[in-house]
């Protein structure tokens, strides 16, 4: 289990930086693939790390949604892995990103119906029963809603969580970064989410495409996280408590010192109970 504590995406080039200083952070997360291998400089560095904190592992390919079966060797590599680092947590994606042998660098939105429900469950059972834990989905950002979609989102995610034991992450930004792309509000999204199934939060930063339709917004990873996203942020502390929070910047990545800086507004949030858009000074 994750401390309510700060965390952020390590990446290699912050190695340095983080062994000198990395006060005020309470986790760091990695994707699965990027550690899939047997050995070499990533382990050597992640080992150093796990020495000292905690770890989520977020996978992006298994493709929980996908028609087909889960793929048997990508499920046991993973196997290894969280037995290799024993992670405070694993978390996927509620999207699909393989079409028969094909993978795609992608994480696609799927439709919310009684079928696919199905699918997500027995996928999230199969891999809680592979890795021997709990597993975390976390909530997709998306740029179109499917006609045939029956079941809202929030009631999707719900019911996998219900189904399965399964807990959700919450990821804040693809709250705003998808209603606002389907014209919704964030707020009444989150005030339908299941909170008490949240496990830890995500924040991340987006780019933005100024359409004849109105805005789009790009789940980009690439930039700082948002003061509205803040705001979204600050408002799910105040109603759940603090909770594990992991600011993600995989594009475009800055100095340490200012990924640091994002760490430490949301400490100041948490440390604030989310009354306030708490600011770090």
């Amino acid at each position: 289990m994750l401390p309510a504590l700060p965390g952020v995406g390590f990446k290699p080039e912050h190695f340095p930086a983080i062994r000198a200083d990395a006060a005020g952070v309470g986790f760091f997360e990695v994707h699965a693939e990027n550690y899939m291998g047997a050995g070499g400089l990533p382990h050597v560095q992640l080992t150093s790390i796990r020495a000292d904190y905690p770890i989520s592992i977020h996978g992006v390919g298994l493709s929980i949604g996908g028609a087909r079966g889960l793929d048997a060797e990508h499920l046991q590599r993973l196997r290894h892995l969280c037995a290799r680092y024993e992670p405070a947590s694993f978390s996927e994606h509620l999207a699909w990103s393989s079409h028969g042998a094909e993978y795609l660098n992608d994480l696609l939105p799927l439709p919310y119906t009684a079928e696919t429900l199905q699918l997500v469950c027995d996928h999230v059972d199969q891999v809680q029963e592979a890795l021997g834990r709990r597993m975390l989905l976390e909530n997709p950002a998306t740029y179109l809603r499917f006609a045939q979609s029956t079941i809202s989102e929030t009631e999707f995610l719900a019911e996998i969580a219900r189904r399965t034991g399964c807990g959700l992450l919450l990821d804040v930004n693809n709250v705003f970064v998808s209603c606002t792309n389907h014209g919704t509000d964030p707020r009444a999204f989150l005030a339908a989410f299941p909170l008490h199934a949240v496990g830890e939060i995500h924040l991340g930063g987006h780019d933005a495409e100024d359409l004849p339709s109105g805005p789009l917004l790009i789940d980009s990873h690439g930039a700082a996280v948002a003061d509205p996203v803040w705001a979204l942020y600050a408002e799910v502390i105040a109603a759940a408590g603090p909770l594990p929070t992991l600011v993600e910047w995989d594009n475009d990545l800055p100095d340490w010192p200012v990924l640091a800086a994002e760490a430490a507004r949301a400490a100041a949030v948490l440390a604030a109970g989310g009354t306030g858009l708490a600011r770090a000074s």
